[in-house]
């Protein structure tokens, strides 16, 4: 059977968007495009001038804006790609064997379903979280909160094949249809080794934080949690990564709690000052109460640096983090709790370290995205063969 013609349709785009489905999408077009087959990432456009480089062809359908101020998803923005999703597959219909849509905004996949309804395409939704009423009422508010749950019930009920980015979500999927078979997403070897990894650190301690400030991502929740853990271990520093809509509470928050001298805000950096920071610290702490996968997680194994997370039904970065083996589960992100958690992981030293590189080393090597990329093709000529 020759090789399928691919579409991947999401609305954000790496390295233009650096998340972390941004980069499992465009592994997956790569690793399709490795296999032979031909792949349109249909996306929205981010960019003057020509799309980026890629070895698979980046096909834009709508320009526009898909967040408001607070970093929130808007359901105008999530409308008009779906629409612009929609008139493209129509438009080309009988051109793709093998559709994968991400189910973020969920919008995607009632679009592209739509659009291919009577085709003989197979149709993968891709789903980064599946979340509950409550979660979803927070987000968006009550109305539009229990429409997004209306549509999330009905839209895992579309399509041939699911596909999730961690057992959390693939449990949460069989909830609602029961005989799903998620293909669960080999995630690791998104990472790239880092030959240069070691478990030697500076004399000076430092915990780093990396993501969006946002809400969800609870950095401000951290700082009281620092000002707990130095009065253990009085001369630890945080660096916090990245920028959002939460960083000028987050300043303010800093200076509150007289935390000035100890916490660094960096901002963006460039990959190597990342990578340099990140090998650097004693633990990644990240205090998120939602999380599809977690990579950062194992961005930071990568280096031997082991991870703080905290528990909760929203995080499937909690599965990545195994307590004594390459960090720890804190309880909540209660001062004195997430505090407990961070000096455990600190204190463990070289030893922690160790074990954190060699976790990373072997989940690369057995739970790789090539391979669920295999089950996926297999899934598909299984169908096509029937």
């Amino acid at each position: 059977m020759a090789e399928p013609r691919v579409a991947i349709a999401y609305d954000c785009f790496f390295p233009i968007n650096s998340g972390g489905g941004e980069r499992v999408y465009r592994r997956m077009a790569e690793l399709l495009a490795e296999r032979g087959s031909s792949v349109d990432y249909v996306t929205r456009t981010q960019w003057n001038g020509p799309a980026p480089e890629a070895t698979f062809t980046v096909v834009p359908v709508w320009r526009g804006a898909i967040y408001d101020s607070a970093g929130t998803r808007t359901p105008v923005g999530a409308v008009k790609f779906a629409l612009s999703l929609f008139h493209h597959f129509r438009a080309h219909r009988d051109t793709y064997d093998l559709v994968i849509v991400s189910a973020l905004p969920v919008l995607n996949v009632f679009a592209v379903q739509l659009a291919l309804a009577g085709s003989k395409a197979y149709v993968v939704t891709d789903w980064l979280e599946v979340w509950g009423w409550r979660q979803w009422r927070s987000y968006s508010g009550a109305f539009m909160g229990t429409v997004a749950t209306t549509l999330q019930f009905v839209a895992i009920r579309l399509g041939n094949l699911h596909s999730v980015n961690s057992h959390f979500t693939g449990s949460r999927i069989r909830r609602y249809r029961r005989r799903a078979s998620p293909v669960t997403l080999g995630l690791i070897d998104l990472v790239g080794a880092a030959p240069d990894a070691t478990t030697a650190r500076g004399d000076e301690p430092y915990l780093i934080f990396i993501g969006r400030h946002i809400a969800d991502k609870r950095l401000i929740d951290l700082l009281p949690a620092l000002r707990e853990a130095r009065t253990q271990i009085n001369n630890l520093r945080l660096v916090i990564v990245g920028s959002g809509p939460e960083t000028s509470a987050v300043a303010a928050r800093i200076t509150e709690l007289g935390l000035n001298d100890a916490v660094t805000l960096a901002g963006r950096v460039s990959d190597d000052a990342l990578h340099t920071l990140l090998a650097g610290a004693r633990a990644l702490v990240n205090p998120s109460r939602r999380e599809g996968f977690g990579l950062v997680v194992a961005e930071a194994a990568a280096v031997a640096t082991p991870s703080v997370v905290v528990a909760g039904p929203d995080n499937a970065a909690a599965e990545l983090v195994h307590n004594g083996v390459n960090g720890f589960v804190a309880t909540s992100v209660r001062p004195r709790e997430l505090a407990a958690a961070i000096v455990t992981v600190v204190t463990a030293g070289e030893e922690l370290r160790n074990s954190t590189q060699a976790w990373f080393e072997h989940e690369r090597l057995t739970g790789g995205l090539a391979r669920s990329i295999d089950q996926i093709l297999q899934a598909y000529r299984s169908a096509k063969s029937c």
